[in-house]
């Protein structure tokens, strides 16, 4: 997901088995085009030595939640924690959150009728779209004439 729109750019199936959501990310950040740095945000279940150090051999800084109650201290240090963006990335981080709890209620991706990870895909990656649209498509975002499809209330009704 991009912070600025709020849209889902990329997805991943990969089977359940602790450390896919890590693996998907990488795999994410290994297919981003350019050399320019890029952030990459997550929970505290991202913050291990393992993926910090893949994450900056891939030109990638990771903006992920610290762990500090974990045996060892956390692997974000603070080289990242002081800049102004860490705190920005920590604020934009729930977007996903929305975007994960909407596939799971509305795009009935809580409990999957399908097996496997290449039908799972499939599903998963069309429910994405379908999310992007829908986000699109909300009343009160601008469309493409520039103009605003919100209605406002004065004081005598609808204007």
């Amino acid at each position: 997901m991009e912070n600025r729109n709020g849209l889902i750019v990329d997805a991943e199936v990969f089977v359940a088995n602790g450390t896919a959501e890590r693996d998907a990310a990488l795999i994410m950040l290994e297919k981003l085009p350019g050399t320019q740095p890029v952030t990459v945000g997550g929970d505290k279940g991202f913050d291990t030595f393992g993926f910090v150090a893949e994450c900056r051999t891939l030109r990638a800084v990771p903006h992920v939640a610290q762990n500090l109650g974990r045996r060892g201290g956390s692997a974000i240090d603070g080289r990242t924690t002081r800049h102004p963006g860490y705190a920005i990335s920590q604020r934009k981080r729930k977007r996903i959150e929305e975007c994960f709890g909407w596939l799971k209620t509305i795009a009935l991706m809580r409990k999957v009728r399908h097996r496997g990870v290449g039908r799972v895909d499939w599903i998963f990656t069309f429910a994405c779209a379908v999310y992007n649209l829908v986000r699109m498509a909300k009343p009160g975002s601008r469309s493409s004439s520039g103009v605003s499809r919100s209605r406002s209330v004065s004081g005598r009704g609808w204007s």
